[in-house]
């Protein structure tokens, strides 16, 4: 049975189920081939622990070992990608991405920017119609929800919403996981804050959550350090700010040592989408369109879910029958998500524009 939060893109966006065949379809064998022949794929900003890329970037290579993934700066935000690309449009060597991952905002300024080519997977028609350009230049991929992951060793009270975090017990102890000046993920987080605060979504909550950052840190509370799971376990950031899935991500790799909870706040419950695109001056094209079939496949998909992130065919896919019980098992109680607001696209450009806009001048903090 699918769950209120399972619906929501299914209650906001008007999907359009493809047919069998469609939905069945396979990439072309000519597109196999010239993937072949050219031998390498360059992906870029693709952690393992990330929505699970690690067993998808493996599942790639099993099915086509002619391939070779070159993997640049896994550890890169939205706007490294987008000036990777910038940077490379003559170099047609191994530091020019083929493809990229972004945040929702980040594709339609590529597209404007010329830096996406255009192209359809086989899957298209599954794909809700306000997460993807018409066109084909981007298209969503996955979506989660901001939440809190806590090291419980360091932590005596586990935080339950945003307000929590300004209360002197906090102090040193809250991060972000992404430089908010250039990660989507840290972008979308004071967003989330700000929202928490009864701001509307967009420009106004983008200036209400850099006013509660700047709070946090004026007390003390907030730590300047990209928080990872690293840093939460050696205790430079107890308290990590970062999309559920990649909090529960953490909290399997950790396997209690230390002892983490994963917290979706009471108030500003923030869904993130996050897209692909492929660079328009890519030099292995057609490995790069054979790496989005294989994305946006039911294997690729399950992949993502199997991250702990929800695939942008998942509503499809479950009517289908092609999503394993044991996966939605195992995703966070749905109770917790009800309150996900999706911002609209305008929202999330306007929100972006604010934070990274603002940060220096509001907040102040150089977080690296």
């Amino acid at each position: 049975m699918m769950t209120k939060f399972h619906r929501l893109l299914s209650m906001t966006t008007a999907m359009v189920v493809a047919t069998a065949s469609l939905a069945y379809a396979e990439p072309s064998a000519e597109l196999i081939a010239a993937a072949k022949k050219e031998g390498m794929l360059t992906t870029i900003a693709l952690p393992h622990d990330w929505c699970g890329y690690g067993d998808v970037i493996a599942s790639f290579k099993k099915k086509y070992p002619e391939i070779q993934v070159n993997e640049l700066n896994p550890d890169a935000g939205s706007a490294d990608e987008v000036e990777a690309i910038k940077a490379n449009k003559d170099n047609k060597g191994p530091q020019a991405p083929d493809v990229v991952d972004v945040g929702l905002a980040f594709g339609p300024q590529m597209k404007k920017e010329g830096l996406l080519q255009p192209y359809k997977v086989s899957t298209w028609a599954e794909i809700p119609d306000n997460l993807k350009d018409a066109e084909g230049y981007w298209y969503g991929d996955y979506y989660g929800v901001m939440s809190l992951l806590v090291n419980k060793d360091l932590v005596k009270n586990t935080p339950k919403d945003w307000s929590d975090l300004k209360k002197p017990e906090y102090a040193g102890q809250v991060a972000l996981a992404g430089d908010p000046r250039a990660s989507n993920q840290a972008i979308l987080g004071v967003l989330a804050a700000g929202m928490a605060g009864g701001a509307k979504a967009g420009k106004d909550a983008g200036e209400a959550g850099l006013k509660y950052f700047a709070e946090l840190n004026k007390a003390g509370n907030f730590v300047p350090v990209i928080g990872k799971s690293g840093t939460l376990a050696q205790g430079a950031t107890p308290i990590v700010v970062m999309w559920d899935y990649n909090a529960l991500a953490a909290k399997d790799t950790l396997a209690g040592n230390p002892p983490v909870d994963v917290v979706v706040p009471a108030s500003g419950v923030l869904a993130g989408v996050y897209v692909q695109g492929i660079s328009a001056y890519a030099p292995h094209p057609n490995a790069a369109k054979l790496w989005m079939e294989h994305l946006y496949s039911d294997e690729g998909q399950n992949l993502w879910l199997k991250g702990y992130c929800h695939p942008v065919r998942f509503n499809a896919m479950v009517k289908a029958g092609k999503v394993p019980q044991d996966l939605i098992a195992k995703l966070p109680p749905a109770a917790a998500y009800e309150k996900a607001y999706f911002p609209t696209l305008e929202e999330v450009d306007a929100n972006k524009a604010a934070v990274t806009g603002g940060w220096d001048k509001v907040v102040g903090a150089n977080v690296k």
